[in-house]
């Protein structure tokens, strides 16, 4: 499953530039890195989705289904999810980001398996950029696909749009052992906003995991820090999910911050 700590280190310095200098914000696509194997072992133990506990989205900005923190990942699923956690997976992530003293999150907030059903979507957003509980700041995404013989026919692809929200700059086929990792900020604006037309009884399926750093970079974050997502209509999305998102973000504005986090761990 694993590289050697100094392979790892050298892949990272190697491609350092090329994930800084990427648009329209700094990421990374990698076919293959892990052992197939090992992935195909992940795919193959994915829980069904929906049960008591698990989170479901159903609303204007996302369809979609996430597991809650590490209870349903299967024995390979929590081996792999431990080792790209772990010191030299860590000082990996640093070297390609240039981030350095990144954390994991041992709770999976936010992350973990997601699972997307025929006709579902996430729209295009900006994530949360401050662990609900442990107050870091979220720094990195990483995004696994676990999706065997995907087509393009398919959608499903992971659009990466400009900060002024004028149109998708670059764009992700789901496809099997693709790993994508850009960085978070309040513009780093992503996410899978047609809905996906995948035969039925297919669905398109991820391991996501977010790293952490205590404080970061001035200019990266506008105005307070958020424990929400911040979703953004694109020029033809409906005005049910403008409205939706009117409400939304007035209310997460007036309402008094410890009350907003019990609302987020009831909702998580």
């Amino acid at each position: 499953m694993t590289r050697d700590h100094s392979e790892l280190l050298l892949l990272g310095n190697d491609a350092h530039d090329l994930y800084l200098c990427a648009l329209p914000y700094p990421h990374i696509c990698l076919d293959n890195f892990l052992d197939a194997g090992v992935v195909t072992r992940v795919a193959a133990e994915f829980p069904e989705l929906g049960s008591t506990g698990d989170i479901r989205f159903n609303d204007p900005n996302q369809l979609k289904l996430a597991s809650r923190g590490e209870y349903r990942f299967g024995p390979v699923t929590r081996e792999l999810v431990h080792y790209l956690n772990s010191q030299p997976f860590l000082e990996y992530l640093s070297a390609l980001t240039g981030i350095g003293g990144l954390l994991p999150d041992p709770y999976f907030s936010g992350g973990g398996l997601h699972e997307i059903p025929r006709g579902g979507f996430l729209k295009i957003h900006a994530d949360f950029n401050r662990h609900p509980d442990l107050q870091l700041e979220r720094r990195i995404n990483l995004i696994l696909y676990l999706n065997a013989d995907w087509e393009e026919s398919y959608g499903g692809h992971l659009e990466l749009w400009d900060p002024e929200m004028k149109g998708c700059v670059k764009k992700f086929l789901p496809v099997f052992n693709r790993m994508v990792i850009f960085n978070t900020t309040d513009r780093s604006y992503h996410g899978h906003p047609d809905p996906l037309n995948c035969p039925e009884g297919r669905s398109r399926r991820s391991l996501a995991l977010y790293y952490y750093t205590i404080g970061r970079l001035v200019g990266e974050v506008r105005g307070d820090n958020r424990i929400n997502t911040k979703f953004m209509p694109r020029a033809g999305d409906s005005g049910r999910m403008r409205n939706y998102n009117r409400v939304k973000d007035f209310v997460t504005n007036v309402m008094p911050p410890f009350l907003l986090r019990l609302l987020y761990k009831r909702l998580k």
